[in-house]
């Protein structure tokens, strides 16, 4: 009896972590430094949106991180970053009259199993959203001032990119 207890309680407990893996959705083609970089053709609407969706995705993914392995540096720090990324992208979206997007981003977040695995997914998303920046940055008919920060931040997540390949570097 106390055999078919336990089993049954493994089995609850293994499906219910299954579950929760399973959870993070499939990031789409049109979200983030992956969908700018994939778009031919971006609007001051989508650039805008592109880059705090990016910004979301980044801090989602130093939560989870965080959460698995504690407040460890540079993800709390730069999370910290990610955070001052957005305040710098909110007035553009009030100057232009456009919509904030929804920080849905959790939801395409899954946890990487290794610290190791956390530093390559910091390095790769730090790659990303600096292609990203300089391609939006680069956009003809660009405002000013919205040039100027995608600059600006794409400049700062090169900092962001030096911190996770060294920390990257202790595990190889």
């Amino acid at each position: 009896m106390k055999k078919a207890v336990l089993i049954a309680i493994i089995s609850f407990i293994f499906f219910n972590f299954q579950h929760v893996q399973v959870n993070a959705e499939a990031l789409p083609e049109n979200y983030g430094a992956k969908g700018a970089l994939q778009d031919s053709s971006i609007s001051l609407k989508e650039a805008l949106t592109y880059a705090i969706q990016d910004e979301y995705l980044a801090q989602a993914r130093y939560d989870a991180i965080m959460k698995e392995f504690g407040e460890i540096r540079p993800f709390s720090q730069i999370k910290i970053a990610e955070q001052r990324h957005i305040t710098a992208l909110l007035p553009l979206f009030t100057r232009y009259n456009i919509s904030v997007p929804e920080d849905n981003a959790s939801q395409y977040t899954t946890t990487p199993k290794t610290l190791k695995e956390a530093f390559e997914a910091g390095v790769q998303g730090e790659i990303d959203n600096i292609a990203m920046y300089q391609k939006l940055a680069d956009l003809p008919d660009l405002p000013q001032d919205v040039r100027t920060v995608m600059v600006r931040l794409g400049d700062a997540s090169k900092n962001h990119l030096a911190a996770f390949k060294k920390g990257l570097s202790q595990y190889q």
